[in-house]
């Protein structure tokens, strides 16, 4: 879509969340369908907010024989307001009848059993190894929005997941939108294929605004289930944190600069000096992470999510031969080994509308693409910075994904009258690592 079509869709589509029990009537205007034949592809959404809602739009604009046939989210006005916002852009293409419009937490079951092939997985990420365990139990293809968890126990349970789809041949496309991106397909494989030499150092950082939800409740209680859901960036059992949330695409560059070897431990430091009000949660606002790697190698991630400071987001890589940056903010892609420069002046593509096309192609071709594992271990691997920063303490990959801490409540027991109690926020040196 069009730069201006595209600020207005997502200005219009609030926040997501998930999915379902009973189907909520929302359109009444006769609808206008596209016709169905033996090939058309019908798209399911699993949390219908302005990711999900973006991501739906690029799935109908991915294949001219594809339909939205369900939809999904916790809340009813996400859901109308995306319904809506999705027929203005692809009238002939939505055709979500008030049966398929699931509200409540088990809609995403509706979902998945509506008769849809393909579904978005675009919920907050505390949902994400539910919904993603039971679009492969469902032999659906799925596209999994980034990250895919937010604690170990999730990972595992993702990794699980992604071991069975390849088993069933189930594509499995992640939202780590920088791999799809042409000048940085381009830069990083000039990096992993040796431009720079050995890799010896990636410094990587997500430098940005301060990230704050508008939704008052008349009387506002924090502990409500209700508020966390609507404002769930400001808490870790729902978005893992902003360093697991936003700044994993960072992450995920940085270990792609590495071949996405594993790193071996990590250290850090983090805090909460701007975003220090109770009803902000109980997340940090900024991050410094240090990644030991195999043969000496660093990588160094900075984030932060405070106003009227400088801003950053990119990937700088130093090897024995020279250096190369993939600068997000500028979009500049620039390679330097000795006397030879390289600057990317190729193709610049719109990589949130490649990372579909490239699912739907591979399934009208009977390919399976499997990206499962690799969304997990850049997400563990952010979590893993995460944890190190929590506690203080130097934490190894393996006690990293073994941990058992579980941040959220269990999926099983999700229901609006909870209570959940807001922890507290992390104290270096002081909460333990579990």
């Amino acid at each position: 879509m069009s730069n201006q079509k595209r600020r207005t869709f997502l200005k219009l589509s609030g926040m997501a969340v998930t999915a379902s029990a009973l189907p909520f009537n929302i359109i009444h205007a006769a609808p206008t369908y596209k016709k169905i034949n033996a090939d058309t592809l019908k798209v399911g959404l699993i949390g219908c907010g302005g990711r999900g809602s973006g991501a739906a739009s690029q799935a109908l604009s991915a294949d001219p024989n594809v339909v939205l046939h369900a939809m999904g989210d916790i809340f009813h006005d996400q859901l109308e307001k995306s319904l809506h916002n999705l027929k203005e852009l692809h009238a002939d293409k939505v055709n979500v009848s008030p049966e398929h419009q699931y509200v409540g937490f088990d809609a995403y079951k509706k979902v998945l059993a509506s008769g849809v092939d393909v579904v978005v997985l675009a919920a907050p990420p505390g949902f994400r190894p539910l919904h993603l365990e039971a679009a492969v139990e469902a032999g659906k293809h799925i596209f999994c929005e980034k990250p895919a968890a937010v604690d170990a126990p999730g990972i595992r349970r993702v990794l699980e997941a992604a071991k069975k789809a390849k088993e069933k041949n189930v594509s499995i496309v992640s939202g780590f939108c920088w791999r799809f991106h042409e000048p940085k397909r381009a830069t990083f494989k000039r990096v992993v294929d040796g431009a720079i030499g050995n890799v010896s150092a990636v410094y990587n950082t997500y430098n940005t605004g301060a990230t704050y939800r508008g939704w008052q409740p008349e009387n506002p209680r924090i502990n409500d289930t209700e508020w966390q859901l609507r404002n769930w960036p400001f808490f870790n059992w729902l978005s893992g944190d902003h360093i697991v949330e936003q700044a994993v695409h960072s992450v995920d560059m940085m270990s792609w600069a590495f071949g996405d070897i594993l790193p071996l431990n990590a250290i850090g430091t983090g805090g909460r000096q701007v975003r220090t009000e109770t009803r902000y949660g109980h997340i940090f606002d900024h991050f410094a992470i240090t990644y030991e790697y195999p043969g000496d190698a660093r990588g160094y991630h900075f984030s932060r999510q405070q106003a009227g400071c400088h801003g950053g987001y990119a990937a700088e890589m130093w090897g024995t031969k020279g250096k190369a940056i993939a600068d997000c903010s500028r979009n500049f892609h620039e390679i330097k080994s000795g006397k030879k420069v390289w600057t990317y002046n190729g193709v610049q593509n719109d990589m949130y509308q490649t990372e579909h096309d490239e699912l739907f192609a591979a399934i009208r071709k009977g390919k399976t693409l499997s990206q499962g594992e690799a969304v997990a271990n850049s997400s563990m691997i952010a979590i893993m910075g995460r944890m190190a920063a929590y506690t203080g303490k130097k934490i190894t990959w393996e006690e990293a994904l073994n941990s058992t801490e579980e941040l959220g409540p269990l999926a099983d027991n999700y229901r609006f009258d909870l209570s959940i109690p807001v922890r507290e926020v992390a104290k270096p040196g002081i909460t333990p690592f579990i």
